[in-house]
């Protein structure tokens, strides 16, 4: 998993440039303040290139980020200097920084890469050994009923800036007796200077999540499921639902 995630950081900021990095760190904070949390130390679990931190710092927050990509790492550190933020390589599953925080987060379907059991059991306990007493773990994931009702399908995305061009294709493979998606990327990154043209092969396999599922395994990590709604609004799940996010706090 770490060669691909290395050769998606090259491109990673271009083809999420349309992201809106502040209202979703804004939407995070809200959250957290909901559960009683409205400042102090927060531990992202994949933190990427750092914009979500990036925005939480400046809304009072320190972010400790980890990643199990150095080249994500690497990216991440050079956007910041600001002293409110950290970042290091680690594995969610399984890194242990002997500290306790006053929040955790996981964005982006960090958990949704968690494809089997012992994987997000041990993602689950990363959040649960730093946190509080009464602290947070918020995180996104594809939800199950929505990719069942409304399958993924082929999508072409073109982008560029001053440097590249990026046209990535993806295609998607579902794996229903298993809860996964294979999706396929083809992607090809052409130099605006010279014309030189890479391509670049990378599958990411996606767990499709159900409540009664997390429920479970966070009650077994040692943390209860405050609530469940769509991502980036108020409304409940439903079968329309594509992307969710959790709120569970340490008992």
């Amino acid at each position: 998993m770490t060669e691909v995630f290395d050769a998606y950081a090259a491109y990673y900021d271009l083809l999420y440039r349309d992201k809106d990095y502040p209202a979703e760190a804004r939407y995070v904070r809200s959250l957290l303040q909901r559960g009683g949390v409205d400042k102090g130390e927060i531990l992202e679990l994949g933190c990427g290139t750092g914009k979500h931190a990036e925005q939480l710092a400046r809304l009072g927050y320190s972010v400790h980020g980890i990643d199990l990509s150095p080249s994500m790492v690497d990216i991440a550190r050079r956007r910041t200097s600001s002293e409110r933020i950290r970042f290091d390589v680690g594995d969610a599953r399984s890194a242990r920084l002997n500290r306790l925080f006053d929040a955790a987060i996981s964005l982006f379907h960090v958990a949704s890469y968690q494809t089997t059991n012992e994987d997000l059991a041990g993602m689950l306990a990363t959040a649960a050994a730093h946190l509080k007493t009464g602290g947070l773990f918020v995180f996104d994931f594809w939800y199950g009923p929505g990719v069942l009702t409304d399958p993924p399908t082929e999508r072409v995305k073109n982008l560029k800036d001053e440097v590249i061009e990026v046209v990535r294709t993806a295609k998607p493979h579902l794996h229903p007796n298993e809860n996964v998606v294979d999706v396929h990327y083809n992607v090809r990154v052409k130099q605006h200077r010279n014309g030189a043209v890479a391509e670049i092969e990378e599958t990411h396999r996606m767990r499709y999540l159900f409540l009664p599922e997390l429920k479970f395994m966070l009650q077994a990590a040692g943390m209860e499921l405050l609530h469940a709604e769509r991502w980036m609004s108020d409304d409940e799940l439903d079968a329309r639902s594509w992307q969710a996010v959790v709120t569970a706090r340490r008992t």
